[in-house]
C-alpha cells in the first residue's frame, strides 16, 4: 500500500511539474496568449491603414480633386489664374557669444549712409 501512495505521489509531482515548470506548461500559454494579442492589435492597425490607403488609390482612380491635391501639395504646382505667395519666417536675432566681440563697425538701426 505504502508503494502505490508514494507512487501517486511521484505522479502528482511530476504531473504539477509538467503544468507549471515545463516547457509546454501555463507559463509558456500566457506568453503565448500575450503574443497573440500584441499581433491581433498590430493587425489591426495595419488594416486600418491598409483600407486608409485602398480608399485614398481609389480616390485617386475617380477623382480628380485628390489629383489635384496631391500636385499642389508634393509638386507645388499651381492654377494659370492663381497668384502664388510665399510667407518666409524670420530668422531669430543671433545674440553674440561671449568668444566674439560684437560687432563695433555695424551702422546702427536709426543712421542712414
Amino acid at each position: 500500500m505504502q508503494i502505490l501512495v508514494a507512487a501517486l505521489i511521484a505522479v502528482l509531482v511530476f504531473l504539477q511539474y509538467l503544468l507549471w515548470i515545463a516547457e509546454d506548461g501555463v507559463r509558456q500559454t500566457h506568453a503565448l496568449q500575450i503574443a497573440v494579442q500584441a499581433q491581433q492589435e498590430d493587425n489591426a492597425a495595419l488594416a486600418e491603414r491598409n483600407s486608409a490607403l485602398a480608399a485614398e488609390v481609389e480616390d485617386l482612380k475617380r477623382g480628380l480633386m485628390a489629383i489635384e491635391e496631391r500636385a499642389r501639395s508634393d509638386m507645388g504646382m499651381i492654377r494659370k489664374d492663381e497668384t502664388f505667395y510665399r510667407l518666409l519666417e524670420q530668422p531669430p536675432e543671433a545674440t553674440p557669444t561671449p568668444s566674439t566681440p560684437p560687432a563695433a563697425d555695424k551702422p546702427s538701426a536709426g543712421r542712414r549712409h
